[in-house]
């Protein structure tokens, strides 16, 4: 099985015997040993999540890497959160994934308005199964908890991805400049409601929401 362990912050080193990881294609910057590298098409789910992906217009471009050593990742000098999955469904941006184990499984799920609002397409990509999933943030990631009677409110251009059982509204807001009479409000928010994480960027990309 893969190890992750973090290099610092922003690299992401991988222990391989003989195994692989899925990665997205181009983020190595380094590697020790034997590697092969075989990029994979449609995100690394043959035909048909090529195809689901070019109609959904969810955009992930991954490569296989086997092999006996280390292999170094990293992109953008973005911040590196290594996420542990048991069974449950990892939701990230396609931009905010670098690395999954081989064993987990990839795809896609609507997210209506959110993604639209992001200028992400009106799909994310889903994360599932038992391993390890390394995601990037622009800056250190907060995660923040999610319980029964405690929603969150996030801006969409600060959302990263999410774990656990959560509903999602995308809604209206407004923001504190907008109270105290200035521009530049908050014009939408996601609300998140159940029980579970979520992973926050200090930095805003910018999105349609955040324009309106």
């Amino acid at each position: 099985m893969a190890q992750f362990r973090l290099q610092g912050s922003k690299v992401l080193a991988v222990d391989m015997a003989g195994d692989a990881v899925k990665a997205k294609n181009g983020a190595m910057v380094a590697y020790d040993g034997q590697m092969q590298f075989k990029k994979m098409s449609g995100g690394g789910e043959g035909l048909r999540g090529m195809v689901t992906r070019r109609l959904t217009g969810e955009s992930m471009e991954v490569m296989e890497v086997r092999g006996q050593g280390t292999c170094y990742f990293a992109d953008r000098a973005s911040e590196i959160n290594l996420v542990r999955l048991n069974g449950e469904k990892l939701y990230v941006e396609a931009s905010n994934l670098l690395a999954t184990e081989a064993t987990l499984r990839t795809g896609t799920t609507f997210t209506g308005l959110r993604g639209a609002s992001q200028g992400n397409g009106l799909f994310t990509t889903t994360v599932e199964g038992m391993g390890q999933a390394a995601i990037m943030s622009d800056g250190p990631a907060v995660v923040l908890r999610v319980s029964p009677g405690m929603p969150l409110q996030v801006d969409p251009g600060a959302y990263v991805a999410h774990t656990g059982r959560l509903q999602q509204h995308f809604q209206a807001g407004i923001g504190w400049r907008a109270m105290i009479g200035e521009s530049g409000g908050e014009s939408f928010q996601i609300r998140f409601e159940g029980d579970g994480l979520v992973y926050v960027q200090p930095s805003e990309r910018n999105t349609i929401g955040g324009q309106v």
